[in-house]
């Protein structure tokens, strides 16, 4: 006969002993075992026990009003917290600023993952997610206030690399949350948004011969929940505890239950509104330049939601694939008390398996916000303000993104501006600065970023920055914007600043951008034109922007095709204005020009009013011996064809 594990919330409770170790799960304000927090809440009320519990937490789980974690705040009952997120258990946080618990600020992935190495009875994990912000040890380790010491994240150099380990803490309870039970104990999660990371809680808890209490909505028959529908088997699970009240068991804060988030029901999906032209839209727009065909993106709250709303109005959705951190990938991605899930989506998998994808460097962009920058690039989001709020899954999403834009306007705190006429006016400037001379805490570091040759982006609604090799630069410049003016007063800093361009028309206009032609290089055959009096071929590569290394094969069959159409060797001249080539890139791109050079071209020149992109451009051709001819002019770059070019037939340009 089957052992049944099903009892009360309290008899549950009373099992947790002092000084235990205890994990709970939850994303945001979504599968929450409400019924266990409140349960322990009311037995450590009544009785003071258990007390100094150590609490580990993946994201944050709560309505940051007292729900989900934030009930864990009376005195005593903590000892020590290590979580990723704060900011949901303000109490909680307010705690560890006043040096009452002791804390840790870990990034979520590598929380996630540790679940799995104390499940396996490892020491703990190796990653290079945290190195060169305030998680590495050399910066804080990860410590949030002055009372804690212990070292629990150690820095090694391993063959020339380096890395950090996080030394797991063996867990002695588990929260875990599903839907349906059998009375063995095996836990199904039809109803649930999203699995986490029950199963590595609950392995690590009972390897570590722990207690496994998990909540669900209802116990079924034995044997009824089909084997591959089993997200915890029964031999790990402890105890089963009914929610004894539907709202202690809600899919979230705000939503009782929504069978499309589940992934139960596919459901019409309404046009996302359009958004409104202001600066929140003309910073989504700009990001929106940025998002890669075909690829794989996450986008975090605030500002950088509206890229959703942007590429709708595109027609850009079918061409991305959207994700969240918790484990939902495709979709339609769900905000307010929902984020984190996602409607229709394609797949939803464990946390931890979505940072081993996040982390080994599936993402091909990534849009966040920015609390604060500084010129080295860095940008804090952890700690600010007199605000410990935490860094969420931030670390490991921008630390491994191919591709990081940082989204948010240039000033808060009262801010107004219009947009009228193509142009941006500042009507009432924010009364605080985000660009400061060094930001509180280092949640992204830019030099880790340079040192990785990670493109980086800053999109304010005025202005937008790249991370250089020597910092902060200021690359674009809004129409109605001026430096002096909007810019440099409002900033604690002077970047770099040498040929800013204008941000695209576009942005500041009212009406589709017609981005897909853009991002989709749908227009290739209209960039290339001949001459044949003169046998020129004309290239322009105005706004063009190699993302990728397809991208760069596209080209390269474009002009091929162009070539042989003429149907000898032709002279080229190529307008490099406002094209953009990843810094990845640029020795692809010189690989394609030495090709074309060999089987296609007499002679190449091309120009660029940019000085940047005329340095990067000789450097990428001389690496490969090519004669860099690029010049500032088009008149240079043909008068250089018609003076030189018959010296030069058939040589490598």
């Amino acid at each position: 006969m089957a052992n049944n594990k099903v009892i009360s919330a309290d008899e549950a409770i009373a099992l947790i002993r002092d000084n235990d170790v205890v994990t709970t799960t939850g994303f945001v304000q979504s599968c929450i075992p409400e019924a266990l927090h409140a349960a322990l809440e009311k037995r450590f009320v009544e009785t003071q026990h258990p007390r100094d519990l150590t609490l580990i937490m993946t994201a944050g789980a709560g309505d940051s009003k007292g729900l989900g974690t934030g009930r864990f705040h009376h005195e005593g009952l903590l000892k020590r917290v290590i979580a990723a997120n704060f900011g949901r258990m303000p109490k909680v946080a307010q705690a560890a600023q006043e040096n009452k618990i002791l804390g840790y600020n870990l990034p979520q992935g590598v929380i996630s993952q540790l679940y799995r190495a104390c499940a396996a009875g490892q020491p703990g994990l190796f990653s290079k997610v945290g190195l060169y912000t305030y998680v590495d040890p050399r910066f804080g380790g990860g410590k949030v206030n002055e009372v804690t010491t212990e070292d629990i994240v150690k820095y090694h150099n391993i063959q020339g690399e380096e890395w950090l380990f996080y030394i797991a803490t063996k867990i002695d309870v588990a929260f875990i949350r599903g839907t349906s039970a059998d009375p063995s104990g095996n836990i199904s999660m039809e109803k649930e948004a999203l699995v986490l990371d029950n199963l590595a809680q609950a392995m690590a808890a009972h390897n570590n011969g722990g207690l496994v209490i998990a909540q669900v909505e209802r116990i079924v028959e034995q044997g009824s929940i089909k084997p591959k529908d089993v997200h915890v088997p029964g031999i790990l699970v402890s105890a089963v505890v009914v929610a004894d009240q539907p709202e202690m068991h809600r899919m979230n804060y705000g939503v009782m239950y929504n069978a499309a988030l589940a992934g139960e029901v596919r459901v019409p999906v309404e046009k996302l509104a359009k958004m409104p032209l202001d600066e929140r839209k003309v910073i989504a727009r700009r990001a929106a330049f940025e998002l890669p065909p075909n690829g794989v993106v996450n986008l975090g709250v605030g500002a950088p939601e509206g890229i959703a709303a942007v590429a709708n109005e595109e027609k850009l959705t079918p061409y991305i694939t959207l994700t969240t951190e918790a484990g939902a990938i495709g979709g339609v991605l769900a905000s307010g008390s929902s984020f984190g899930a996602a409607t229709n989506a394609d797949s939803i998998i464990q946390q931890n398996q979505q940072f081993d994808f996040y982390d080994g460097g599936g993402l091909d962009m990534t849009c966040l916000g920015m609390a604060e920058c500084d010129l080295q690039g860095n940008v804090n989001t952890s700690k600010f303000g007199g605000r410990l709020n935490g860094c969420g899954g931030f670390i490991n999403i921008s630390q491994n993104a191919r591709l990081v834009v940082f989204a948010g306007t240039f000033t808060n705190g009262g801010l107004r501006v219009e947009i009228a006429d193509g142009k941006v006016n500042i009507a009432q400037e924010g009364r605080n600065k985000k660009f400061l001379n060094s930001v509180e805490q280092i949640t992204f570091s830019g030099k880790f970023a340079q040192k990785r040759k990670q493109p980086v982006y800053y999109v304010t609604e005025r202005c937008v920055f790249q991370l250089k090799d020597k910092g902060l630069e200021l690359v674009e410049i809004a129409p109605g914007i001026d430096i002096d003016k909007h810019i440099l007063p409002f900033m604690s800093f002077k970047p770099i600043i040498n040929e800013p361009e204008l941000m695209d028309k576009r942005i500041f206009i009212d009406e589709p951008m017609d981005l897909i032609n853009d991002l989709l290089n749908l227009n290739l055959d209209q960039r290339i034109s001949y001459d044949p009096a003169r046998n020129i071929l004309f290239l322009n590569l105005e706004g063009w922007h190699a993302r990728t290394k397809k991208d760069i094969d596209e080209m390269r069959k474009a002009l091929v095709t162009a070539c042989e159409k003429v149907g000898k060797r032709v002279n080229s001249v190529v307008n490099h204005d406002g094209a953009r080539i990843n810094e990845a890139l640029y020795d692809d791109y010189a690989e394609m020009i030495e090709y074309l050079s060999q089987h296609y071209y007499l002679t190449t020149t091309r120009y660029a009013t940019s000085a940047f992109a005329r340095m990067k451009m000789k450097e990428a051709m001389a690496k490969r011996g090519l004669q860099p001819h690029v010049f500032e002019r088009r008149e240079a770059a043909e008068t250089f064809l018609q003076v030189v070019a018959s010296e030069e037939e058939k040589a490598p340009a």
